[in-house]
């Protein structure tokens, strides 16, 4: 993967959204994603209209505010991101829908717009339309957005890597090489090895 291509497919879209990705300092410890966590495990979200006049203000605005209660930014203003591992654009990511999305470790910049050039670029669909999932570098939370019928949904999910749910999806992606992807079921295996060697 060249250095000039992934920069100008991938990190610039990025930091016009104020994200810049860091190069490698993902923890071994992230919990891979995947949904079937509990309901009782959201414990923070809101809900934002499509008709709303200050769409993607309100999304920003609900976002940040989340994103800092929730303890998914540290000190640093760092936390993960899930993003292609690959070179293609935002829009032929959009296409390859059965495409591995991997963590990267992400820094929040003093300017930033994830909900407007970030869901335009790899965090969605357009501006006002963010589709991603986020992580603590501790693992603690994960913040989801989605879009619906009528609106955005943005939400908390507490320390998903306790949720049996989570950990089920997790195995069977160990024994299904559901994407066809050997070095993503080897990183969920390792993961599944190191959670139980260490949780009590």
């Amino acid at each position: 993967m060249g250095r000039q291509e992934r920069y100008r497919k991938v990190l610039r879209p990025l930091l016009g959204a104020g994200i810049e990705v860091l190069p490698d300092g993902v923890p071994a410890s992230a919990v891979p994603h995947v949904l079937g966590y509990e309901r009782e495990r959201i414990f923070g979200g809101f809900f934002v209209d499509y008709d709303d006049p200050r769409l993607v203000e309100r999304l920003n605005e609900g976002w940040y505010g989340l994103a800092t209660a929730s303890g998914l930014i540290d000190e640093n203003r760092e936390f993960l991101l899930m993003l292609p591992r690959g070179t293609w654009t935002a829009a032929v990511d959009r296409r390859q829908r059965h495409k591995v999305h991997v963590w990267h470790r992400v820094r929040l910049l003093d300017r930033w717009d994830v909900m407007g050039a970030g869901a335009a670029s790899f965090l969605g669909i357009r501006a006002g339309h963010p589709g991603f999932a986020m992580l603590a570098l501790d693992s603690s939370v994960w913040l989801l957005a989605d879009t619906y019928e009528s609106g955005v949904g943005v939400y908390a999910v507490r320390e998903p890597a306790r949720s049996p749910g989570v950990l089920r999806g997790l195995a069977w992606l160990a024994e299904e090489d559901v994407y066809k992807d050997p070095e993503f079921r080897r990183d969920v295996t390792a993961w599944l090895e190191g959670w139980a060697a260490t949780s009590p």
